[in-house]
C-alpha cells in the first residue's frame, strides 16, 4: 500500500569506451607510478650501493656492524670478514652485517 514496487531496468548500460575504461583505471596507474618512484626505485639505487661496499671491503678499512660494533677489517673471505674490534680481539662476522664503512682515522678520534 504505501511502499511501491521496484522494477529493475530493462534496458542496458551504455558501453563506456576506451575513455570509460582509462579514467577508470589512472588513479591506480598514477598511484603504481608514484609508489615506483618514491619506493622502489631508492631502494634498488641502496641495494646496489650496499652490493658494491661489500664487494669493495679491504683489509685496513674501518666499519661499522649492523649490531653497531666498530672495528678495522683484518680479513676478508668470500662471505666473511674478520673485523678487529681490540688490539688483540678479533671477530668474525658476515659481510653482509657490515652496514656503514667508516673514513680512515676514526676509531682513533673515539
Amino acid at each position: 500500500m504505501f511502499i511501491s514496487n521496484a522494477y529493475a531496468q530493462t534496458t542496458t548500460a551504455a558501453d563506456p569506451g576506451l575513455m570509460g575504461s582509462l579514467t577508470t583505471f589512472a588513479p591506480l596507474i598514477i598511484m603504481f607510478v608514484v609508489m615506483y618512484f618514491l619506493m622502489i626505485r631508492p631502494q634498488q639505487k641502496r641495494q646496489k650501493e650496499m652490493k658494491a661496499m661489500m664487494e669493495a671491503l679491504a683489509k685496513g678499512d674501518e666499519v661499522v656492524t649492523a649490531g653497531g660494533i666498530l672495528g678495522r677489517v683484518v680479513q676478508v673471505k668470500d662471505a666473511y670478514v674478520t673485523i678487529e674490534v681490540a688490539t688483540g680481539t678479533e671477530m668474525v662476522v658476515q659481510k653482509n652485517a657490515v652496514t656503514t664503512l667508516l673514513p680512515k682515522g676514526t676509531l682513533k678520534s673515539l
